[in-house]
């Protein structure tokens, strides 16, 4: 590996007032205090400490873990910002991971772009900050470049952030939508629908006396045992907007199959069901952001699941249905009830500003 040489430690701005101001995005010194304050204390490291244009990490280094880069990002609004399991920051990083690692990437490096409206509480930037640094810790990842923007107040809700992220795939791994074949497993790792459900009640309009955590995590470790396990995997996505029936019907498109699901055994909170039943939507469209669909070949199904209900975020995983003979692009669910219906790819947005 080649030796990287890293810039001495230089001293650092402090921000003295309670609120972020117009000038604390002008390029001046109360940017960089705001900076140095807030993100370079929060994600330190030696990659970003140099704070140049870009981040410039050694080809060698990136070789070792596989031979293509993936490369993703993603711009997070949710409202709002803190709700029960999360916040902006923790799922700005977990999404940019779980993107990378459901490619088979193995995740390594983030940046992160705030823009962020004036008035915001430094101390509230400070806490977000703080926890994407503890996430990207806890998703084995170094946010290493960034950048800040103020903008007035009225042109943006509080913070809006984007995360870019880098990986690595391993040699020989390659998944696709279109690889689904006939009898393949359809599988998740647990119960759907949290995270969707958790925003709507986050936001006040309906008085839960037991509020719904956001399934906010980083999946790199259970997708890593999952590869380990079943090591001919079709296909990995993660269900976010429009939620696990968006997934399979784009599946269903690309490879030109049917599939069918069974409801009796995808699992849902009772929770998230009855506040489904109240409000008239479906759980099936509900945003997850600690979630995997996984299409895998038959034979190997079975020690996919053991894999995944090893792991920790992975103990409610089930089979919740297999690609069938039928209609190319047809999604379909077998019903308590015996019958069945199509599940159609979501038109619309059920809730919007979820992540």
């Amino acid at each position: 590996m080649n030796m990287v040489s890293f810039p001495p430690r230089r001293s650092r701005g402090k921000v003295h007032v309670p609120t972020v101001t117009l000038a604390h995005g002008g390029g001046g010194k109360a940017m960089k205090d705001l900076i140095d304050d807030v993100f370079v204390a929060a994600f330190d490291n030696p990659l970003l400490a140099s704070l140049d244009d870009s981040a410039r990490m050694d080809l060698l280094d990136l070789a070792q873990y596989g031979d293509r880069l993936a490369f993703t990002t993603d711009s997070f609004v949710v409202d709002p910002l803190v709700f029960p399991g999360g916040d902006i920051g923790r799922l700005a990083v977990c999404g940019t991971v779980n993107d990378l690692a459901v490619g088979g990437a193995l995740p390594l490096y983030l940046s992160c772009a705030v823009i962020i409206e004036e008035g915001v509480s430094v101390d509230f930037l400070r806490q977000i900050a703080k926890s994407m640094a503890a996430t990207a810790q806890e998703a084995g990842v170094k946010i290493v470049t960034g950048d800040t923007k103020v903008v007035n107040k009225g042109a943006c809700d509080q913070m809006f952030i984007t995360t870019t992220g880098v990986g690595v795939v391993a040699a020989g791994v390659e998944l696709g939508a279109h690889r689904a074949r006939l009898g393949d497993a359809v599988l998740v790792n647990g119960l759907l629908g949290d995270h969707g459900a958790a925003i709507l009640g986050a936001r006040g309009d309906m008085a839960l006396q037991s509020p719904i955590e956001s399934d906010c995590a980083p999946l790199q470790g259970l997708i890593a045992s999952l590869l380990n396990a079943a090591p001919n995997i079709r296909f990995m996505r993660d269900p976010t907007r429009g939620g696990v029936a968006t997934v399979l019907n784009e599946i269903a498109e690309a490879a030109q199959v049917a599939i069918e699901i069974d409801e009796a055994v995808t699992p849902l909170r009772d929770e998230v069901r009855g506040f489904c039943e109240i409000l008239g939507l479906d759980p099936l469209y509900l945003a997850n952001e600690g979630k995997i669909v996984a299409i895998v070949p038959p034979d190997e199904a079975e020690q996919a699941l053991e894999a995944m209900r090893a792991h920790p975020l992975g103990r409610q995983s089930a089979v919740i249905g297999s690609v069938v003979a039928g209609e190319p692009g047809r999604v379909a669910m077998r019903t308590i009830f015996g019958g069945r219906r199509i599940v159609d790819m979501l038109v619309g947005e059920q809730l919007p500003r979820i992540c």
